[in-house]
């Protein structure tokens, strides 16, 4: 057959290419559905990966949802996949919550009866007007997990779950979105201190899951960890906060240098769309204008990966700039000497108590920053101790 081991594939051809398989596994049998071929002299056998992958990312979180209920929402081909493996694997009950409307509100009712007619799992679908059922469902279940395409990139506002009094102490919020790596749905669960996980777990998990299967071996467990830990760090942002004239622009193009990243600078930014300097920005539209067009920046520039953002002195007022550079980054605070912060050309600076303003955002930097750096040394000092905490934990 052409040569090959196998292959992967996607819609709209995992539901078209069933009939010209030999063997399903399953997983695809349940759902009618595959992602990988493998091909074993002439004999092809249809997987669905997406399921195992997922179930084997909450598995290497230290989760065990075997025997407990959980709330599935979408109806698409990765919530279909990971609904069928958790049957499979043991989960007691599963909540599927789609629109009654949706091209796939047939096949997954569909799903949801061979589930309950062939395994000891017991499969719902709601329609997902039903808040009442969301509530409950809810409330019952061990993990909530988002399957749909709410909250990706570039639409990174959106959620599935408005009422966050919903979460509860024994929930897991997990989500198949990998850009953000922090969506809105799992800003709302940190921020309620939920366990909560993106997607970047399953698409490495379901990958070797394939390839295992292409070559008819086993991977070491420590393989999928290796290459999580090097996607995490090539995606995270570098993000640096700090006051006016901390260094946030001579540390960021250090960092540029050392680490081959292209640095992004929020000022630039506003000025390039503003056609005109901060300074000029202040006198036109005030203090007020100017933190709208950063508020901007900041949603524009946090939806990107694998880059450097500096970030202006008083990007921590405004607090929605929190879920926009925390979505992908990892964020950093330089700190020095307020005798040493220079003020010309700083609107907010020149005659300012700068004392006083430490007073005031000391707090608000405290609450954005993961890390907080000395830039009391050379740059390259600064910019080296910042790689390091990167290195060290942008993978976890």
């Amino acid at each position: 057959a052409c040569g090959i081991r196998g292959f992967n594939l996607t819609m709209p051809n995992k539901n078209k290419i069933v009939e010209l398989l030999d063997e399903l596994s399953p997983a695809a049998r349940l759902i009618g559905a595959v992602n990988t071929v493998v091909n074993d002299d002439g004999h092809l056998t249809g997987y669905n990966t997406d399921g195992v992958g997922y179930m084997q990312a909450v598995k290497d979180a230290g989760y065990d949802i075997t025997g407990k209920t959980i709330t599935i929402m979408g109806a698409g081909g990765a919530a279909t996949a990971i609904c069928a493996q958790a049957a499979l694997d043991g989960v007691e009950k599963i909540h599927i919550f789609a629109r009654e409307t949706s091209r796939f509100w047939d096949r997954t009712q569909k799903l949801a009866e061979n589930i309950n007619s062939t395994l000891p799992c017991k499969a719902v679908l709601h329609e997902n007007k039903d808040t009442a059922a969301l509530a409950q469902a809810i409330s019952e279940s061990a993990l909530l997990l988002n399957a749909t395409s709410v909250g990706m990139a570039p639409n990174t506002e959106g959620t599935i779950i408005e009422d966050t009094s919903l979460y509860h102490p024994d929930l897991i919020v997990s989500d198949v979105i990998y850009n953000p790596r922090r969506t809105a749905l799992l800003l709302q669960a940190e921020a309620r201190s939920i366990p909560c996980s993106d997607g970047l777990p399953m698409l490495v998990a379901q990958a070797v899951a394939a390839e295992e299967r292409f070559f008819n071996r086993s991977i070491p467990a420590g393989e999928n960890e290796r290459i999580l830990v090097q996607l995490r760090r090539e995606m995270t942002n570098l993000i640096l906060i700090g006051m006016p004239g901390s260094g946030k622009t001579t540390v960021g193009e250090a960092l540029s240098r050392l680490t081959g990243r292209e640095a992004v600078d929020l000022d630039q930014m506003i000025e390039t769309t503003a056609g005109c300097s901060i300074p000029e920005i202040f006198q036109r539209e005030g203090e007020s204008g100017f933190r709208a067009r950063e508020r901007a920046a900041a949603e524009e520039a946090g939806k990107r990966t694998g880059v450097i953002l500096l970030t202006g002195g008083g990007i921590i007022k405004t607090a929605e700039n929190y879920a926009a550079l925390h979505q992908n980054g990892r964020i950093y605070q330089l700190v020095r000497d307020l005798s040493l912060l220079p003020t010309e050309g700083r609107p907010l600076s020149q005659g300012a108590d700068l004392a006083a303003m430490w007073r005031e955002r000391a707090p608000l930097y405290a609450r954005f920053r993961d890390v907080e750096i000395d830039n009391s040394g050379t740059v390259e000092d600064t910019a080296a101790a910042i790689w390091r905490d990167f290195c060290a934990h942008s993978g976890s």
